[in-house]
C-alpha cells in the first residue's frame, strides 16, 4: 500500500524502541537559539529528533549498519519496489533474503535497505535485534493493518547536508560549535545495544567526552541515581521528565522517569 512521504511531516521512516518524539518539544526550545550549528547526534536512531528539529547540517551517527545503509540509502533517492505485506509467509521469505545478503556481504545495498525497512514495519514491536552470528531475528509482528510508504524521495532534500557515520561516539570529528544531542542506551541491567553492548563504563565514557564538548549538550536518558550522579558531578542541569513507554514486554504502559542533562545552554 502506497502513501504520501512522512518526510513533509518529519515522520521518522522507521518504528524505533526509545524513539524521542515525545522529547521534541522541549528540545525545539533549546534549539531555537541554536539553529545556525551543526546538529550532532552520536545515537541517531529512528531520528526522531533530527526530523523534528530539521538542522540544515547535521552529523548522524550509529552503531547499527543495516540502520546506517538505510538513511544512505534515502540520501542516494531509495525507492522501495519490494512487495509489502502484513503476511507471515511473506515476512520470513524477506527475513530469510536480508539474512543471505548479510552473510554474502551485501548488506550495503539499496535491496537490503529495502528489506530492513520492510521488517521493521512488519516484525514484532518495531524491535532491531540480531544473534550472536549478526542475523536478524525478530519474529512476525501482531498489527492488525500496517501502512507500508514506498515513496522516500523527499527525504533527499531534508537529509542533502545529513551526514550519516557508523561507528563509536568518539570517533566523531566534532567541531567546537558544534551542538550535541546524546541519547544513549538506556542505563540498565542489560543493554545489547550493539554486538559488544553498552555497559556503565561506556556510560562514564560518554558522559566525560560530552563534558570536555566546549559547546552546548543535550543529553536525555533513564533516570538512575547513578546516572543522575554522574552527570551532576560533571556539571550539567538535570530535569526529570515522564517519558511514555510505547515499547514493553510485559504490557506497562505507565510513564518512566527520564532525565535531560544539558551544560553550555
Amino acid at each position: 500500500m502506497a502513501a504520501s512521504s512522512p518526510a513533509s511531516k518529519a515522520t521518522p521512516p522507521l518504528k524505533w524502541a526509545g524513539g524521542k518524539r515525545w522529547l521534541v518539544p522541549t528540545l525545539s526550545e533549546l534549539w531555537e537559539e541554536q539553529a545556525h550549528r551543526r546538529l550532532v547526534e552520536p545515537f541517531c536512531g529512528g531520528l526522531a529528533v533530527a526530523l523534528g528539529l530539521r538542522p540544515q547540517r547535521a552529523l548522524l551517527n550509529d552503531v547499527n549498519p543495516h540502520l546506517v545503509n538505510f538513511y544512505r540509502q534515502l540520501q542516494r533517492g531509495l525507492s522501495v519496489d519490494l512487495a509489502m505485506e502484513n503476511d507471515s509467509e511473506q515476512f520470513y521469505a524477506h527475513r530469510e533474503r536480508f539474512n543471505a545478503l548479510i552473510a554474502e556481504g551485501k548488506s550495503e545495498t539499496p535491496e537490503a535497505a529495502q528489506l530492513f525497512y520492510y521488517l521493521n514495519r512488519t516484525g514484532f514491536n518495531g524491535l532491531c535485534r540480531f544473534n550472536k552470528s549478526g542475523f536478524f531475528n525478530v519474529p512476525f509482528g501482531r498489527y492488525a493493518n500496517i501502512n507500508y510508504p514506498s515513496d522516500f524521495l523527499s527525504f533527499q532534500e531534508v537529509f542533502a547536508e545529513w551526514n550519516f557515520q557508523l561507528g563509536d561516539f568518539d570517533q566523531l570529528d566534532v567541531k567546537p560549535e558544534d551542538f550535541l544531542y546524546a541519547d544513549p542506551p538506556y542505563d540498565v541491567e542489560f543493554t545489547q545495544y550493539s554486538s559488544g553492548g553498552f555497559d556503565w563504563d561506556d556510560q562514564v565514557r560518554l558522559a566525560h567526552w560530552l563534558a570536555q564538548h566546549p559547546g552546548p549538550v543535550a543529553l536525555s536518558n533513564q533516570l538512575t541515581p547513578r546516572i543522575e550522579e554522574l552527570y551532576r558531578d560533571l556539571g550539567f542541569d538535570l530535569l526529570a521528565l515522564d517519558a511514555p513507554r510505547r515499547i514493553s514486554c510485559n504490557g506497562d504502559r505507565s510513564p518512566a522517569k527520564e532525565v535531560l542533562a544539558t551544560r553550555n545552554l
